[in-house]
């Protein structure tokens, strides 16, 4: 054989394998292309399942983590519709984008760069902290994040001077929610407790639109209360558009 043979016999056998390789690099146009979204949310397969959605089952309107802000809009924010609270200031998502004027950037927990947390300020100049602005409405205080598990929303943890990530800051063998931070009789988990919190069991509620975003005319969910004489003179909250 030849040099030039030999040449000839190796470019042809380089040409067999790359030929074989090429569709294995591109994959199938199924999954190149059309599934990506499969059930057409709006919302990106990979997305999805990265943040523990169900990719096969659309729930754009849903709110996985019952911060005011459905799943699209949690995509479309950049956020983790999986954590109420995304940069960890205290504020939840929804409100951050919800507040009109008053909003701050739910990815960026100083959006002003004051070294104040955007959930200790107070945007509306009424003397509530942001982060404790819908304590009032919120149908069910349980409803917030406590990624510790102690009995203490993570909002709240700052200002008990505790770790949200820990729970028990101090390493003392009491739950930080068992902690009175402010020594005035009440534990710390009990400090928002309200007598009509009325906790829903499902785990992603569904309404008829996203929230937050443009073209929608509700900025966010809202909660409303009555005394419904058929429940006996219980009060019994609503959910209202």
């Amino acid at each position: 054989m030849t040099f030039f043979e030999h040449r000839r016999g190796v470019a042809a056998v380089a040409a067999g394998l790359a030929a074989v390789a090429a569709p294995l690099a591109l994959g199938s146009p199924s999954s190149a292309g059309t599934s990506r979204d499969w059930d057409r949310d709006g919302m990106p397969n990979r997305w999805e399942i990265s943040h523990h959605l169900d990719p096969h089952h659309a729930n754009a309107r849903a709110d996985a983590d019952k911060d005011g802000l459905r799943n699209l809009a949690e995509y479309r924010h950049h956020l983790d519709p999986r954590d109420q609270d995304t940069d960890g200031d205290g504020d939840d998502d929804g409100d951050e984008v919800t507040d009109g004027s008053a909003a701050t950037d739910p990815s960026d927990a100083d959006t002003d760069d004051d070294g104040t947390p955007d959930g200790d300020e107070d945007g509306d100049h009424d003397e509530v902290d942001n982060e404790d602005e819908d304590d009032a409405t919120e149908p069910c205080a349980a409803d917030d994040q406590d990624a510790d598990s102690d009995g203490v929303a993570d909002e709240d943890e700052n200002e008990n001077g505790t770790d949200p990530a820990e729970a028990d800051s101090d390493d003392d063998g009491t739950p930080d929610g068992d902690e009175d931070g402010d020594h005035d009789g009440t534990q710390n988990e009990d400090e928002d407790d309200d007598a009509n919190d009325s906790c829903s069991t499902s785990d992603e509620g569904e309404d008829d639109d996203d929230q937050g975003e443009p073209g929608d005319n509700r900025s966010a969910t809202t909660t409303s209360a009555r005394t419904d004489a058929s429940a006996s003179g219980r009060t019994v909250w609503y959910v209202v558009g």
